[in-house]
């Protein structure tokens, strides 16, 4: 049976006006098999509403991993949160995610938009009970998952989008369940899928929001390894080892510089073609090939842009564009990594490149180690298992 993993991703667009989100997600790892996402919608916007929804999300996720029941989930945040003096009402609505061994989702919903299942992408409506706790209506649903499965979960921004300016009555959850079924991609990553949504949403409001609007795609897919190489070791001695680690990983293989391309070649008995001299991005060196490997780049200026790239995926993907289609270097490693692989393996030598000592060029040994531990870390806070080996 395939291993399957859990890909997370979520978007955010503040208020018209407000430099603070009121809504919040919060991702907690409940052990080794289950994971918890709590997206919670603060009552108003700005900063009261920024601090409702932090504090909802941090408690719910910390006691649902914990293994505490709902009703003291609701208890407890009836009790803590803050009481706003205009409205006289201290509360955060909220939708919990907890999917558990990557077979079973346990879906808790108070006051937000109902999450939108597709499987083969196509929406697919689920069983739902209803409880009553502390006077909040709380709806509750167990679903089996199959690979594919894409949750999206979101706050009331999204089916407010459009109301009184390009919709009459906002966007209803059924059309926006339309409109995830049209732009559905196998292959989007859940990012991908929440950004598109909230984009859409923000044409609606006119590029203007009326709401604090927040979309968390949560999608079950089979894990995949990429192994990516950079440098050669510090002790030549250590090579032959290197890369029986880095051709004996299972997945794909990227290797990274002219001169571990070429020690890669040697080891593969391989010839290292040199692909034709198309700049497909001018700032970018072009890529070579070798039999075996699925991606041959430059170093370190093509690893500085998966750097820009990952560090921008983070943030609100705003050049997705930039890398989501071009066939440059920096753009196919960007995707590999962001959008095939789940786990990725790092070996890195230590080796000092003497090119990289001329002092004219604004590139050191530091520099690429740097770039590795950036990308690694971005990596990581993308949801990646990954995994970083010296030499």
């Amino acid at each position: 049976m395939t291993e399957l993993c859990t890909d997370i991703g979520f978007v955010s667009a503040n208020k018209y006006g407000e430099q603070l989100c009121g809504d919040h997600v919060e991702i907690v790892e409940q052990g080794e098999n289950a994971t918890v996402v709590v997206l919670a919608d603060g009552l108003g916007s700005g900063v009261k509403a920024n601090i409702l929804s932090t504090l909802t999300s941090k408690i719910l996720s910390t006691m649902i991993a914990g293994g505490l029941t709902v009703e003291d989930c609701v208890a407890t945040i009836a009790a803590t949160l803050p009481v706003c003096r205009v409205r006289q009402a201290a509360y955060s609505t909220f939708t919990i995610i907890r999917i558990g061994n990557n077979r079973e989702a346990e879906l808790i919903q108070y006051d937000n938009p109902r999450v939108i299942l597709l499987r083969h992408g196509k929406r697919l409506e689920y069983e739902e009970t209803e409880q009553v706790i502390d006077g909040k209506r709380i709806l509750k649903a167990h679903i089996p998952l199959e690979e594919g499965d894409v949750f999206v979960a979101m706050s009331d921004g999204a089916i407010h989008a459009g109301v009184g300016m390009t919709l009459n009555f906002g966007w209803q959850r059924e059309e926006i369940a339309s409109f995830l079924e049209t732009v559905y991609d196998g292959s989007f990553t859940a990012k991908t899928l929440a950004a598109m949504l909230v984009g859409e949403c923000v044409r609606l409001y006119g590029d203007k929001p009326g709401d604090d609007t927040t979309a968390c795609a949560v999608r079950i897919r089979p894990r995949r390894t990429v192994n990516l190489m950079i440098g050669p070791p510090s002790d030549p001695g250590d090579l032959r080892r290197m890369h029986e680690a880095f051709f004996g990983s299972p997945g794909k293989h990227i290797v990274c510089g002219g001169t571990t391309s070429t020690l890669a070649a040697e080891y593969l008995q391989k010839p290292l073609l040199a692909g034709l001299p198309l700049y497909l991005d001018p700032t970018i060196p072009p890529t070579a090939s070798i039999d075996g490997v699925d991606l041959v780049t430059e170093g370190v200026i093509t690893f500085s842009r998966v750097l820009e790239y990952a560090d921008d995926y983070l943030k609100d993907n705003a050049r997705y564009t930039d890398w989501s289609y071009k066939k440059d270097g920096a753009s196919q490693i960007a995707r590999m990594l962001f959008e095939e692989a789940t786990d990725v393996n790092f070996f890195v030598g230590r080796a000092v490149n003497p090119a990289h000592q001329n002092p004219s060029l604004p590139i050191n040994f530091n520099i690429k180690m740097q770039l590795v531990e950036g990308v690694a870390r971005d990596l990581k806070q993308m949801g990646k298992r990954i995994q970083v080996t010296y030499y």
